[in-house]
């Protein structure tokens, strides 16, 4: 794992909110907003964007936890910037503090954590080795 990054650098990138985000369960759209889960995907993509630039051929990283806090919706086609900041690196774990805002609004909040592992190891922790 190379060590390029340090704590206050942050990674970001923005999305459109499209209904595919929405919370829905077993087809049934529930609310016409930015869902709980698709925050999540996006949180854990905006960390791992960090680990695109570190890890090295033989690497590959895991989720070790999720935190999210909402705080506004986002509706369908608003767009949204999720900024992932990171807080400590330890060994081979990754924390960042993460941030979706639209415009001048917070819509959710919380934090990501990843390791960085050989990814012989997470094959046999997978049962695939």
């Amino acid at each position: 794992m190379r060590k390029i990054f340090k704590p206050g650098d942050h990674k970001q990138f923005t999305k459109k909110v499209t209904l595919l985000d929405a919370a829905s369960f077993q087809g049934e759209l529930l609310h016409p907003v930015y869902s709980t889960f698709s925050l999540a995907r996006d949180f854990e993509w905006s960390s791992r964007l960090f680990f695109l630039e570190m890890k090295d051929e033989d690497e590959e990283g895991v989720g070790t936890f999720l935190q999210i806090e909402h705080h506004n919706p986002a509706q369908i086609d608003e767009e949204v910037t999720i900024t992932a900041t990171i807080e400590s690196i330890t060994g081979n774990e990754l924390i960042c503090i993460i941030v979706a805002r639209s415009a001048n609004r917070i819509i959710a909040t919380g934090k990501t954590g990843q390791k960085m592992l050989k990814k012989e190891k997470l094959k046999k922790l997978f049962g695939d080795g």
